[in-house]
């Protein structure tokens, strides 16, 4: 499993930020890699990706969603991938966002990228993209302010 985590810091209000990311749809505005997302509904999302030239679909999730506060995901079948953004009020103007993903490198490619970080460095320039984008309009494009509590763990907590 390969880990990343990554924070930016956005000169958003939290909720311009969060309304700004539950808006999955337009992730490949700010996400290089992200070939599309289609929100099947308030839980789950059809994504395609191209990491290094190798193609993958998968479907995700949402384990948990606070209004103004995090977003848990996890894949609903192979490979696995997993992660959270939360979200985190510095000023009235101000918001860090962090994200923390985990993933299953498939092939040598991956594996390679996973190795030399490379995956951390897309995410680090995908949190810079998303800085941009929500800076430069200066608001959301849209909003989803639905609470999905946490989903329990295998032991039932």
């Amino acid at each position: 499993m390969s880990t990343v985590q990554e924070s930016v810091q956005v000169n958003v209000p939290v909720t311009t930020a969060y309304n700004q990311w539950t808006q999955f749809e337009s992730f490949p505005q700010f996400m290089k890699n992200v070939d599309f997302v289609t929100q099947i509904d308030d839980l789950h999302n059809h994504w395609k990706v191209t990491v290094g030239g190798a193609t993958r679909e998968f479907d995700t999730t949402i384990t948990e969603q606070t209004p103004d506060e995090r977003i848990a995901w996890r894949s609903t079948d192979e490979p696995q991938h997993s992660g959270v953004v939360t979200f985190h009020r510095v000023s009235d103007d101000e918001t860090r966002v962090h994200l923390e993903m985990t993933w299953s490198p498939e092939g040598a490619t991956e594996k390679i990228g996973a190795a030399l970080q490379a995956d951390d460095m897309a995410v680090k320039k995908d949190l810079s993209q998303f800085k941009e984008l929500i800076e430069s309009n200066g608001f959301e494009s849209g909003a989803w302010r639905g609470d999905v509590p946490r989903e329990p763990d295998a032991t039932g907590r």
